[in-house]
């Protein structure tokens, strides 16, 4: 290869690169650009004050782009489709009670993204934060606000599917003692202790005691409704094909996922709601498949996201199997009501 050659093909070489770094610049801005502008007909939002105890309100993650995309936002609770009162605080996931508030975020790095658990106060400051090991999925604070607890995944990417891994944390918020993998608790199946390598445990929710929780487990395929109890640390199992539990306001029923025989491999799930008392599920009136954690907004009514044009959509639907699911609002995701 002659000198000119050589020369040539090294132009040639850096007008590609050159044209590839353009590139990358133009798609950026781009994507920053999409970001910051607010959303066409979307929600009107506003920087204002967001406190974890404003009883009658309503706060969740905002999906809507723009300058306040991810941020917690606030909305009456008879009206979620209003204008939104936004904090600067940004969550994957998020939830909140008696003034707790417990926020799973990503920290952005240079190669690649580390997550942490925040919790907050009733002002949204920060009260302490907790590494996690994994992309966030579910968060859920104790109905006292003394409790908090987060899933993550550390392998794979959806409950859909049977390759993945979950750690679910427990932390006192008045003490800062943690729990940093419930599979560190004694598992009593049939009566007796249980060990197997591949359990896994996500969807935790509290009882109103401060000692109860209930929560999935899975192992060898099945899943499993097991109860928790924080002061002996073990976990029981009642029955099976049970997911994401949530418990009723008054502590008698528990909304869940469940995968139905027939559906879609990528979409295998119905929301049924468990009396505790009687064992009787009932299926609602959600025909889609909902993979979410659903939120009680009051003793007869279940909160739960879609997939929608921006991430997700809230949805609302009796929880005895009566009526219709109406949209609530959209960009939204991981609500909390305050009482």
């Amino acid at each position: 290869m002659t000198f000119r050659v050589r020369v040539l093909v090294l132009l040639s070489a850096l007008l590609v690169l050159a044209g590839v770094a353009t590139a990358s610049v133009l798609h950026a801005s781009a994507r920053a650009e999409r970001r910051d502008r607010p959303q066409a007909g979307g929600p009107r939002i506003v920087s204002g004050g967001v406190a974890l105890k404003s009883p009658g309100r309503m706060v969740f993650r905002n999906m809507a782009w723009g300058p306040h995309r991810d941020e917690l936002v606030s909305v009456p609770a008879t009206d979620p489709a209003g204008p939104r009162t936004a904090a600067p605080v940004k969550c994957l996931r998020f939830y909140a009670a008696s003034g707790t508030g417990v926020c799973l975020q990503a920290v952005h790095g240079p190669v690649s993204d580390t997550y942490r658990a925040v919790i907050l106060d009733v002002s949204l400051h920060e009260r302490a934060r907790y590494d996690v090991p994994g992309i966030p999925s579910r968060a859920r604070v104790a109905p006292s606000g003394h409790y908090a607890a987060w899933t993550a995944f550390v392998g794979g990417d959806s409950y859909a599917g049977t390759n993945f891994s979950t750690r679910t944390a427990i932390v006192n918020v008045r003490t800062g003692e943690l729990t940093s993998t419930l599979e560190s608790y004694r598992v009593v199946k049939d009566g007796r202790t249980y060990r197997a390598a591949d359990t896994n445990f996500w969807g935790v929710t509290f009882a109103a005691d401060d000692r109860t929780f209930y929560a999935t487990l899975a192992t060898h395929g099945t899943t499993y409704l097991v109860r928790g109890d924080l002061r002996t640390r073990t976990v029981t199992t009642l029955r099976t094909d049970v997911e994401c539990p949530s418990l009723s306001p008054d502590g008698t029923r528990i909304a869940f996922k469940k995968r139905v025989p027939g559906l879609p491999k990528d979409a295998p799930w119905r929301l049924y709601v468990l009396n505790l008392r009687t064992g009787r599920e009932t299926p609602v009136a959600e025909p889609r498949s909902v993979d979410d954690q659903a939120v009680w907004r009051d003793a007869g009514t279940l909160v739960y996201a879609l997939p929608g044009d921006y991430g997700a959509d809230l949805y609302e639907v009796p929880a005895d199997g009566t009526g219709t699911p109406h949209r609530l609002t959209t960009a939204a995701v991981s609500p909390a009501y305050l009482g």
